[in-house]
């Protein structure tokens, strides 16, 4: 793990959503209606039909090639050293939401994961990811890792709709110590941004508990145009995993 992953795994660029970060693909996407009424910044249609829980979503790099091989490093074949070059990533990606925070300390909560999953893979890569991150720039944030709990398994999201996306993680996080989350800002941070569902969830659950805004950082993002080979590629993920089982 060198200095050359960085250098052949470039970040996003393009147009994109200056909410959630998707890629804009359609010229409508740049007219007036198309903009932020407050801003001016061109929103997704998403964005623009129902305001997401977090303020802004920033993501390194798309889920493709070289990046999604190396989050799988650490997820699947438990390749630890793959988190530094992974949280280094996540730093870069940090940089671009460090214009909206404020004054104050920013709450960092990784994603996590049920109790019976991190038995098996006996860590949570989000927040791995997010130490290495927070090892080059601390000062300002707080990492609180354990601030959010899984409390129920969820089904694999794969093939589900967005709807039904929702239900299956609805009511799958609570806040652990919300008289912490009271009055603060937090950052959420996770491995890999697919639909946003997940993300939206805990920051749902987080803004419930009092927190004054929340922000989404990842590594990567699925866009557009590669989100029907992640699709696949995860589905494949899922046939393989079952047949290690058993």
């Amino acid at each position: 793990m060198c200095e050359d992953c960085l250098h052949a795994m470039p970040p996003i660029t393009g147009g994109l959503c200056a909410i959630c970060g998707e890629r804009l693909v359609s010229p409508f996407a740049f007219s007036a209606e198309g903009h932020s009424a407050e801003s001016g910044e061109a929103l997704c249609g998403l964005c623009r039909r129902l305001e997401p829980p977090y303020v802004k979503a920033t993501a390194y790099g798309s889920y493709e090639s070289g990046l999604r091989e190396l989050i799988h490093l650490l997820k699947y074949n438990q390749v630890r050293p793959a988190a530094n070059v992974l949280g280094r990533m996540l730093a870069e990606a940090i940089e671009d939401l460090q214009p909206l925070f404020s004054a104050g300390e920013v709450l960092v909560v990784p994603v996590p994961l049920h109790s019976r999953k991190l038995r098996q893979r006996e860590f949570n890569q989000s927040e791995l990811i997010a130490r290495a991150a927070f090892k080059i720039k601390s000062a300002g944030f707080q990492l609180s890792a354990n601030m959010l709990k899984r409390c129920r398994e969820t089904k694999s999201q794969i093939g589900l709709s967005r709807h039904q996306r929702r239900e299956n993680i609805r009511g799958a996080f609570v806040v652990a110590r919300p008289s912490e989350v009271v009055g603060r800002e937090v950052l959420v941070v996770d491995d890999v941004f697919t639909t946003g569902t997940t993300v939206s969830e805990c920051a749902r659950v987080l803004r419930r508990a009092g927190a004054t805004k929340v922000y989404v950082a990842t590594v990567a993002r699925t866009l557009k145009t590669e989100a029907q080979h992640a699709i696949r590629g995860s589905e494949a993920e899922v046939r393989l995993t079952m047949a290690a089982a058993g």
